[in-house]
């Protein structure tokens, strides 16, 4: 079954699909509605995103938000139950997963526990009938890519690491020369020092093949140090996409916010007089309040721009509160700190903060600049 082009109908019922951009303008992957339904229930709700050739971009999400199923319409192994997939302008919905020039990484990997390294590498280019000669030139050189070493290649598979079956799984994928490669959650299953490795090794092969890739995953460190943009699920729809940067200074959501990383919370309310006040009526100074926010909001403060406030120094606003625990990441140390009911949370670098300890009353404060206001 060929891919199928879009008809006129159809590029005139979407918009996105029906723009009026050049070929080499038009993204490599577009959805545009894309909706799955199982029973009553919608793990996918209308997502419409556009991805262009040569990125990565990574989608992440808590369980059940709807990204597996959202990379499985993309793979070919589920139909979508309304809306469009297009690759390169054509029409993909129906298509099956060997008919599409795409390539999915398993999570399990799923590599032929009898075969040899070569031999796994090798399978797409024997299944396209490639002579013996070519398919093994080509497998050690994707072996040199991945930095296998080329007497891996007789080696069998179940005698790798877990990191060397990764990269067997990484070069057998890139043997099918796919216009777009789809990860789902591959390093899930490696400790931290591998996983390390692994992101920038996986960072690198994206950057040297120029190949689109499209990442899923639960680790929220996972994507900010690999993705060029990086999409968040929640419910069945994609609330946002963006840079990792603007995911994590400029989310749009209070869950959003919050799903990248411990944040110190508030909420807050207009005072009536142009500016703004805690529910208690502690006023709250704040820098920049979207357009789109009403007479209540959120105020999310990362650990990392709340400082202590001693002597002279001063901040926008001022909390008194007493140190309750301390945590050391590294280099940095982070502080709960209890005012009240409340307990926020301060992170500083070691040296910053030596001396103080659990019980000591202190002052804590952020100033107007950092605080992010999104709405209810």
């Amino acid at each position: 079954m060929s891919m199928a082009m879009i008809s006129p109908a159809e590029a005139d019922a979407s918009p996105t699909i029906g723009s009026e951009t050049t070929k080499a303008d038009r993204p490599v992957l577009q959805l545009v509605g894309v909706r799955k339904v199982f029973s009553d229930f919608a793990a996918v709700d209308g997502i419409d995103v556009d991805i262009k050739e040569g990125e990565f971009v990574t989608i992440v999400g808590p369980s059940g938000s709807g990204k597996t199923t959202l990379l499985r319409m993309l793979a070919g192994m589920e139909a979508p139950t309304g809306g469009y997939i297009s690759l390169r302008g054509q029409l993909i919905n129906d298509v099956p997963p060997d008919k599409r020039p795409t390539c999915l990484v398993f999570q399990s990997l799923a590599l032929f526990p009898h075969k040899t390294v070569g031999e796994n590498i090798e399978f797409p280019l024997k299944v396209r009938k490639v002579r013996v000669a070519e398919r093994k030139a080509r497998a050690l050189e994707l072996m040199r890519i991945v930095r296998l070493p080329e007497h891996y290649y007789s080696k069998n598979v179940m005698q790798c690491s877990g990191g060397e079956k990764q990269r067997v799984a990484l070069a057998r994928a890139f043997a099918y020369d796919p216009d777009v490669l789809f990860f789902d959650e591959p390093l899930s299953a490696l400790d931290y020092k591998l996983k390390k490795a692994l992101e920038k090794e996986l960072k690198d092969l994206h950057r040297q093949s120029g190949k689109t890739f499209v990442y899923i995953t639960h680790s929220l460190e996972e994507a900010m140090v690999m993705s060029d943009r990086v999409g968040v699920m929640n419910q069945g729809k994609l609330v946002q996409i963006g840079t990792p940067d603007e995911i994590y200074t400029r989310p749009a959501t209070k869950f959003v916010a919050e799903f990248f990383g411990e944040v110190n919370s508030f909420a807050v309310q207009r005072d009536g007089v142009g500016g703004w006040r805690l529910t208690d009526g502690t006023p709250m100074h704040l820098a920049k309040v979207p357009g789109n926010v009403g007479d209540t909001a959120t105020v999310i403060v990362r650990p990392e721009t709340m400082r202590f406030v001693v002597g002279p120094s001063k901040a926008d606003n001022l909390i008194a509160g007493t140190i309750y625990n301390e945590y050391l990441l590294g280099s940095r140390v982070q502080y709960q700190v209890r005012s009240g009911e409340r307990i926020h949370l301060v992170e500083a670098p070691r040296a910053a903060v030596a001396g103080l300890a659990a019980g000591d009353r202190v002052m804590i404060g952020w100033d107007a600049r950092d605080a992010i206001v999104v709405g209810e």
